[in-house]
């Protein structure tokens, strides 16, 4: 029987609140979803339509700061093993499969790195690969490129940029979706143009700025900077998925991430975005289990 739980909350060690949903088959195979950013737990609810069918269960974590989570000062993308760890520990889970999409990539790099002995799988989707790296940044514009640079240094300008999407979001959702299709391929355009894909963003949005842009404004900072590890240091296995026309997390980063990875088997796919997981998410699923 599939069953949704969308507000759970365990108290870590250290005193903070990490929330997190279930979706899915209660009894399944578990599978630990890393959302992308800025996004929320919440933001896995497709996702879990297709583990209800599949006989998975899907828990989808919300980082420090996000949606329900608190906020940990001074923390680090290699962090976020211990949380997922723990989370575990409190459900009950010695084994699980780890996915993470987009900005979730590098804490599911982080957990195949750090807590390889917990894991069944792992799966990158649209995922983003580190920005310190020349050939990873090597389809990105000019101009984006100088942002992150900038925004590495100078995080003031991360914090004055995610204040202003929170404003949107807040109060003009629609339009900010809108303006983002401008930078994005066809095939994204095409996705968002669906309805009940286009609802389901702005609540994800909107919760994952629940507690104000503090935490995206942190996290992006992290994206800039190096991780505190290198994907060379991975040893086990990671499935990879990547559209060539994606213009968020553009080609090269899925290309860097598949040489850098000792043993990755990656997936590209022609004419296709940012968004593949809406349409490709029971493939995603099922090689994961496979």
């Amino acid at each position: 029987m599939a069953t949704d739980r969308v507000d759970k909350t365990i108290r870590l060690k250290d005193g903070r609140t990490l929330s997190y949903a279930e979706f899915g088959d209660p009894g399944g195979k578990p599978l630990f979803f890393f959302h992308g950013f800025p996004n929320s737990r919440v933001g896995a609810q497709h996702a879990g339509e297709v583990a209800a069918r599949l006989g998975i269960r899907l828990i989808a974590t919300d980082r420090p700061g996000f949606g329900l989570s608190d906020i940990k000062p001074g923390r680090r993308i290699g962090d976020w093993p211990d949380d997922v760890r723990e989370l575990a520990d409190a459900l009950g889970i010695d084994r699980f499969a780890v996915m993470g999409i987009s900005g979730g990539g590098p804490y599911t790099a982080a957990c195949a790195l750090k807590i390889p002995e917990r894991l069944t799988a792992v799966a990158i989707v649209s995922g983003l690969a580190p920005l310190v790296e020349r050939k990873a940044v090597a389809d990105m514009s000019r101009w984006n490129r100088l942002m992150v640079r900038l925004q590495r240094y100078l995080p003031w300008i991360t914090r004055v940029n995610l204040w202003l999407m929170e404003q949107m979001v807040r109060r003009f959702p629609k339009l900010l979706l809108s303006m983002g299709d401008r930078a994005l391929p066809p095939a994204d355009v095409a996705v968002l143009a669906r309805p009940e894909v286009r609802a389901s963003m702005i609540a994800d949005f909107t919760e994952a700025f629940r507690q104000g842009s503090r935490a995206a404004a942190q996290e992006f900072v992290l994206y800039t900077r190096p991780w505190g590890f290198r994907l060379e240091e991975i040893t086990v296995e990671v499935l990879l998925w990547q559209g060539e026309e994606d213009t968020v997390v553009v080609p090269s980063m899925g290309r860097y991430q598949a040489d850098a990875l000792r043993n990755c088997r990656a997936r590209f796919y022609p004419g296709e975005g940012h968004l593949l997981s809406v349409d490709r998410m029971e493939e995603i699923q099922t090689a994961i289990f496979s």
